[in-house]
């Protein structure tokens, strides 16, 4: 399996067209024989990934006091009670922070609120946070985030998700995919017999089976 993923790889990154941005590298899943209007047959896991996603991973923290100032060192924004409530009266700036952030962590004290305020925003986008327990490290909770993807297949067969970018090398992001396809084999039903088919591609190159 890992030889076919290392030249299904190799063969997306050699076909992909020259372009003058840097291209991330996705993963098309097509799921067989799953009923998907029932949600426990979706997929919706968090993985991480061990080389990297290739890509700056923006991830803000709802944290106050001595969390939130260790948060500053690593995460994109940090927001305190305060501007959780303005957010909750600012439907457009809400939404704004949704779709430009990838994951959201929060202090454990504070996630009944953000479902309050937030709630009506981040639920349906499969962004509400990650709780932060007291006796968690929040620098190594964002750290690791910032190597995670989110396999989400909601109601449809077929779903993407982000495995490298077209400089890592195919070695690098062939393992991101062992680690994903794995997961997918554990999590569905029948395992790999909800796979039909999975897809590598560069953002505009041509797709390459990898299974």
């Amino acid at each position: 399996m890992a030889d076919d993923i290392d030249e299904a790889v190799s063969q997306a990154l050699d076909e992909a067209p020259e372009r003058n941005f840097r291209e991330t590298v996705d993963l098309a899943v097509n799921l067989r024989d799953l009923d998907l209007n029932d949600p426990s047959n979706r997929v919706d896991e968090s993985v991480v990934l061990p080389s990297g996603t290739g890509q700056e991973t923006q991830i803000v923290v709802f944290a106050e006091g001595e969390t939130a100032v260790r948060a500053e060192d690593v995460a994109d924004d940090v927001l305190d009670g305060d501007e959780l409530s303005d957010l909750g009266d600012d439907d457009d700036a809400a939404k704004d922070l949704a779709d430009e952030t990838d994951f959201f962590v929060a202090e454990a004290s504070m996630m009944q609120d953000i479902g309050r305020y937030l709630g009506t925003v981040l639920g349906p986008r499969g962004k509400m946070p990650t709780p932060l327990q007291p006796d968690d490290d929040v620098v190594e909770t964002v750290n690791r985030m910032k190597n995670t993807v989110q396999l989400r297949s909601r109601d449809r067969r077929t779903f993407h998700t982000r495995v490298g970018a077209e400089d890592m090398t195919p070695e690098d992001i062939a393992d991101n995919i062992d680690v994903i396809v794995r997961r997918l084999h554990a999590t569905l039903e029948k395992g790999p017999l909800n796979v039909d088919s999975i897809y590598v591609k560069t953002t505009m190159g041509p797709s390459v089976e990898v299974a």
